[in-house]
């Protein structure tokens, strides 16, 4: 059985709720995941914007959320789930917002992707701080077993 990760707020190429962007509590989604290999020592997550600033001229990739040493054993992370509520050792990572924690959509112009990465890996990373997305990635390289992700899209409701 193949890495699967779902929402139950939102289908894979659908509109992410806006209760979990800029325009409501900025919450983070449930998420859920099945089918994890054989070996998986531990999870790590990574949500980005690959559209940012224009998605008719995209500059960059914007990340949104960086979670690393989630355990093995967890399958789900709850809608609103936060710092002290993720399952226990597991590590956030810096945003492009330079801080910690689920930064959602706020795209400034617009309908954006986000792309939820979910990587299965044979090792539990050492403890990287507050690694950014770049730092993750280089820590991952040789250890991802499977990788799945779920996109969602958004954008800003005129006022």
């Amino acid at each position: 059985m193949a890495l699967t990760l779902t929402s139950s707020e939102f289908t894979h190429g659908g509109a992410i709720p806006s209760v979990h962007t800029c325009e409501g509590a900025d919450s983070a989604p449930s998420l859920r995941w099945s089918g994890a290999p054989a070996g998986t020592k531990s999870f790590a997550l990574i949500v980005d914007d690959p559209d940012a600033p224009d998605p008719a001229a995209p500059k960059r990739v914007y990340v949104h959320w960086v979670l690393y040493n989630i355990p093995a054993s967890a399958t789900t992370l709850p809608s609103g789930v936060t710092g002290a509520s993720l399952p226990t050792g597991t590590v956030e990572g810096t945003n492009d917002w330079g801080r910690t924690g689920y930064g959602g959509p706020c795209p400034p112009i617009g309908r954006h992707r986000y792309f939820f990465k979910l990587y299965a890996l044979d090792v539990v990373l050492p403890d990287l701080g507050a690694a950014t997305k770049k730092e993750l990635e280089a820590a991952l390289d040789g250890h991802v077993l499977e990788k799945t992700e779920l996109m969602g899209t958004y954008e800003k409701n005129e006022k």
